[in-house]
């Protein structure tokens, strides 16, 4: 079955989200390799970050007295009545946890110089040390010669900085090109609409190449069969706002999904 929404599955940004990331990654860099062959190949690659959710809350069930001391009476005890310590509560702590992370790079062929980074923005890129780590390596590619096309299809986290405020849209895609920058372009994803396709700019004198995100992301989605996995009877990982509840359930119904 395919996929209940016209672009962008809002329930893969969950838990799937990781597997979901590298298909992607690998299906985009299949997708351009042919449209810009001979002369420059498409690599997919892998790194892993530290992802440190600072907004992260862990709660325990049930109520606990403020206060961690009881009487109770001992045979050791020097006196009737000495207060001693109940036993510890235990909670598992916020940690940094490496998660992997995948993007493309276009690369010349005879000189394997990066001509262009393609970004897909996970939610670790967008929040806590991740994004910190992230910011800065965005940095150095916006200083350098290599154009940096970044699609972002998660709607956790903070978007990337920008000088103006962004339209109001649930994902983005930025391209900053090398000889344009500060200025980028910005591509508004909505709920409702395909995925936009995007230009991948190559060096001086070659067009851009054409990236087609809706196919990409389809051939992903049917060739990994999510429809087998998700389950659209509950609402996402990721809540939508409450102004797309009712677009979410006419979208699933018109599917057949119930």
């Amino acid at each position: 079955m395919a996929s209940p929404f016209p672009g962008m599955d809002p329930y893969l940004e969950g838990d799937l989200w990781t597997t979901f990331h590298s298909q992607i990654a690998v299906e985009i860099a299949r997708q351009l390799a042919p449209k810009i062959a001979p002369r420059y190949v498409a690599l997919t690659e892998k790194s892993y970050v530290l992802d440190s959710p600072e907004e992260l809350e862990i709660t325990i069930e049930g109520r606990y007295a403020d206060v961690g001391i009881v009487e109770a009476r001992s045979k050791n005890a020097a006196s009737p009545g000495t207060a001693v310590l109940e036993a510890p509560v235990e909670v598992a702590t916020v940690m940094a946890e490496r998660v992997p992370h995948f993007w493309v790079e276009i690369r010349d062929r005879k000189k394997r110089k990066l001509v262009t980074a393609i970004e897909i923005l996970s939610p670790a890129n967008k929040r806590g040390q991740g994004r910190r780590d992230y910011l800065e390596k965005r940095e150095k590619l916006l200083h350098s010669s290599a154009h940096l096309l970044e699609i972002d299809l998660v709607r956790q986290g903070k978007t990337m900085p920008m000088l103006k405020r962004l339209p109001k849209a649930a994902y983005y895609a930025f391209l900053c090109r090398a000889g344009r920058r500060p200025i980028a372009e910005v591509w508004p994803i909505l709920l409702d609409k395909p995925l936009p396709p995007l230009p991948v700019p190559l060096l001086k004198g070659d067009p851009d190449a054409p990236l087609n995100l809706q196919e990409a992301f389809t051939k992903v989605y049917d060739g990994c069969r999510y429809d087998l996995i998700l389950d659209y009877s509950h609402p996402p990982d990721v809540p939508l706002p409450p102004s797309a509840t009712g677009w979410l359930k006419k979208t699933l119904k018109a599917a057949g999904i119930r």
